[in-house]
């Protein structure tokens, strides 16, 4: 029977975001095909390493304190330790603890890493952690038995630290949304069409302020629906997004119940996706799998994801125009709507992204 190990996550069923949904996925996926599958799980508090099992998975949970970002490098760190006597192969989504994957290399396993985004970009860093993701992207290119990217611009940015051989390029998928429940819009006063929304993690490199001024510069006979997590009294950055919205801009805070979410999503006229550093985001993908019709800000990581019949925006002004445009061209929407669909078909079916990892496993695998 063949055996895969995950490392990277904070552990299954999904809870946390883009990369647990993608480990449960394959987790199912790989079980469905006689896989013998263990996952690690991060748990809060105190106490011995413990196991359970979930979907025929053997979760091992680990418990330390706390939940920042020091929790969770000594997680990975017990995680890896526990998991050098495994056999099979292994995968760890992420790089941010790749040095502790050193040991997996002494040990002669066979690692694959999913080297996510160019973390060390985000302006949300400071320099210290600039220089931690720096140093670990580094050492998981190097201690990698083989590297999945999840977009052609993130292959070829390893691709100047390893040869290109090594990499494999594979995105993120999602689920293709087909209806939602109208009636969960009524909390937020609008209606099918009536409204756009913005769903991500409120950060500048997000474009928060350059789309909420767009959207604000005058009276739209429209909502604008913002999720995210805002503390103005806290967050000088929080604060001037919300100083900037016009009456017409609903901050309703994060909304973790996936219908109302999905109802977000598929009735929304525009989906607006600010991102201007990563690969394959899954919030993207997930909206052209609900068929929105996006609104994105234009680079080579957008571009690729959503397609040429996405409508994309520089500057605020530029997105300003595109809301003055298309909150008054429905033809122009609802072909915006259909290409999104296609693009998901094409390229992001979780079907076709777990058949390609499977596929490189089972080339990967150690052969003694």
């Amino acid at each position: 029977m063949m055996q895969i190990t995950l490392l990277g996550i904070r552990g299954i069923p999904a809870k946390h975001g883009g990369f647990e949904t993608f480990a449960e996925k394959l987790c199912k996926h790989l079980v469905s095909k006689k896989w013998d599958i263990v996952v690690y799980c991060q748990e809060e508090g105190t106490g011995p390493i413990y196991e359970s099992q979930w979907s025929d998975i053997k979760l091992i949970h680990i418990p330390v304190l706390g939940n920042g970002a020091l929790s969770t490098i000594k997680f990975d760190l017990k995680a890896t330790l526990h998991s050098l006597s495994h056999p099979g192969i292994f995968l760890t989504l992420g790089y941010n603890t790749a040095v502790f994957n050193i040991l997996h290399r002494l040990k002669n396993k066979t690692n694959i890493i999913n080297m996510d985004g160019i973390e060390w970009r985000r302006d949300k860093w400071g320099l210290v952690a600039k220089s931690w993701f720096w140093f670990n992207e580094r050492v998981g290119c190097w201690v990698g038995n083989h590297l999945v990217a999840d977009h052609p611009k993130i292959k070829d940015h390893l691709a100047t630290r390893v040869k290109a051989k090594k990499i494999t390029m594979i995105p993120y998928g999602g689920d293709e949304v087909h209806g939602a429940d109208p009636a969960l819009l009524e909390t937020y006063g609008t209606e099918p069409g009536k409204f756009s929304v913005i769903i991500a993690r409120p950060e500048p490199e997000n474009s928060f302020l350059e789309m909420v001024r767009a959207f604000s510069r005058k009276q739209r006979k429209h909502k604008l629906i913002v999720l995210g997590n805002f503390q103005p009294a806290t967050n000088a950055f929080h604060k001037s997004v919300m100083d900037a919205a016009s009456n017409e801009v609903i901050f309703p805070g994060a909304i973790y119940e996936a219908p109302v979410v999905q109802a977000l999503r598929f009735h929304a006229r525009f989906y607006l996706h600010g991102h201007r550093v990563g690969g394959t985001n899954p919030s993207l993908v997930e909206a052209l799998g609900a068929g929105c019709a996006v609104i994105a800000h234009d680079n080579k990581f957008n571009r690729w994801v959503a397609g040429p019949d996405a409508a994309y925006f520089s500057t605020e002004q530029d997105c300003s125009k595109l809301f003055d445009k298309l909150l008054v061209d429905d033809n122009a929407v609802m072909a915006m709507k259909a290409a999104s669909r296609s693009r998901f078909k094409e390229n992001f079916t979780w079907n076709k992204i777990l058949d390609e990892y499977e596929e490189l496993l089972l080339k990967q695998y150690p052969s003694d």
